[in-house]
């Protein structure tokens, strides 16, 4: 095992504070369909909710400009080459070879961190459900501003209906990510690299040369 520089400051920052703010987003929307989930109280609870989504747009905006301007958004483009038998191969080892004790099956390094599936999951999730929750979200709080938006997609119930959706999904997301969060060599291997940016690569002929922070 051989130490590797894996995540910059900002990617820790960024990272963490997405999960907050995610965490938060959902814990409010809770008990704005369900009140008697008094957590923060109602009234409290709609103010920090609307806080939230307006500071996770801003986040995602810098995280949209910081990956462009690194060149880091080749992170999430899967390579078409193989993309499809390399899926089929991660797929197989969350399924079967874990829990067998198997050798992941691609290298991570500095410069590929995700793997096929997980960039198809991020693609999904940055390009398809947060801009829905955004979009959604929009729509209700300026519901009294707008009315003619919120009835030209069908108004109230549907576009209520859809963030809720998204937020199931969202939620479905948080909790998966997790669990792959401590599937590394160690459960708390993946977690700790989050934290201080260093991981343990699993194959050391093909890391990279220690970086300094």
């Amino acid at each position: 095992m051989k130490r590797i520089y894996m995540y910059t400051l900002y990617s820790r920052i960024w990272h963490w504070l997405q999960a907050l703010l995610i965490a938060l987003l959902l814990l409010t929307g809770v008990e704005l369909h369900w009140p008697a989930f008094a957590l923060f109280g109602f009234a409290t609870a709609c103010e920090l909710h609307e806080l939230l989504a307006f500071v996770l747009i801003a986040n995602a905006f810098l995280a949209l400009v910081y990956y462009l301007a690194t060149g880091e958004v080749r992170q999430l483009i899967p390579e078409p080459r193989e993309l499809f038998s390399l899926m089929a191969k991660q797929t197989r080892y969350y399924l079967h070879g874990i829990f067998r004790g198997e050798h992941h099956p691609l290298n991570r390094h500095p410069e590929r961190r995700l793997n096929p599936l997980q960039q198809v999951a991020y693609l999904l999730l940055l390009n398809v459900l947060l801009p829905l929750q955004v979009l959604t979200g929009l729509l209700m709080w300026g519901a009294s501003r707008w009315p003619h938006l919120l009835d030209a997609v069908g108004g109230l119930q549907v576009v209520a209906g859809l963030h809720t959706l998204g937020s199931f999904f969202l939620g479905a997301f948080l909790v998966v990510h997790v669990y792959l969060a401590t599937t590394g060599h160690t459960p708390l291997a993946l977690i700790r690299g989050m934290i201080t940016g260093w991981e343990e690569a699993e194959h050391p002929e093909q890391a990279q040369p220690e970086a300094q922070s």
